[in-house]
């Protein structure tokens, strides 16, 4: 099956068709295969899930082999969150597709990333007028609050995680969202990483794999 964006994908170790769906966008500079290793450690354990891990659409400003949702270098806050929306549209399209592809309803999808992948997973999901499953974020934020304040359609489930010494994306923005999620009535469950810096500790991916097992199963 294509995709609109060029995907790693992990069939259902069951060798089944897929019953849902998980689609993890990775961080800024990254790519699908770099995700696709938390997909592989949580495929084991969820045999009938569909793993999508995309390539972000455009090339990184600052590393020749990787990719960005967004650009984040010398841009204003609004021209931010204008490339943001650009990638909203192509993430939201592979989310279709993914369904279309395999005849899967929106409630069986869940979607979420690390880092900027975090940050593009929580506007697009909330954004959507069919409401997806749920949302893991990892080491994110939201991208603009006022936005996504005047444009919510959707309420999905979310887990937030974060470590303390996050120098790259601080843990503030983290509390940002979880207040956010929780003024606004999400069923939102959150997790701070003591002494763990801008990466996904193990147990964060535990903590990924419950939630999904919870939520999908």
């Amino acid at each position: 099956m294509s995709y609109s964006l060029n995907t790693t994908i992990l069939n259902p170790s069951s060798k089944e068709k897929p019953k849902n769906a998980v689609i993890l966008c990775h961080g800024y500079g990254g790519d699908g295969k770099d995700i696709s290793l938390l997909a592989s450690y949580w495929r084991t354990y969820l045999p009938d899930t569909l793993f999508v891990c995309p390539d972000a659409p455009e090339r990184c400003a600052v590393s020749s082999t990787g990719f960005q949702w967004f650009d984040l270098m010398d841009q204003t806050k609004d021209q931010v969150l204008v490339k943001s929306l650009v990638a909203e549209i192509k993430l939201n399209l592979l989310i279709d597709e993914v369904m279309d592809n395999n005849n899967l309803k929106s409630e069986k999808v869940a979607i979420g990333g690390f880092s900027q992948g975090c940050m593009i997973s929580l506007q697009t999901g909330i954004k959507r007028k069919d409401k997806i499953n749920s949302i893991i974020g990892y080491s994110g934020k939201i991208i603009d609050t006022n936005h996504l304040q005047n444009n919510i359609n959707s309420r999905p489930d979310i887990i937030l995680m974060h470590g303390d010494k996050d120098e790259i994306v601080p843990v503030s923005f983290f509390l940002e969202a979880k207040e956010f999620f929780k003024k606004n009535n999400y069923k939102v469950e959150s997790k701070i990483f003591k002494n763990c810096e801008h990466r996904i500790p193990t147990e964060g991916s535990s903590l990924g794999l419950d939630f999904l097992k919870k939520n999908l199963y």
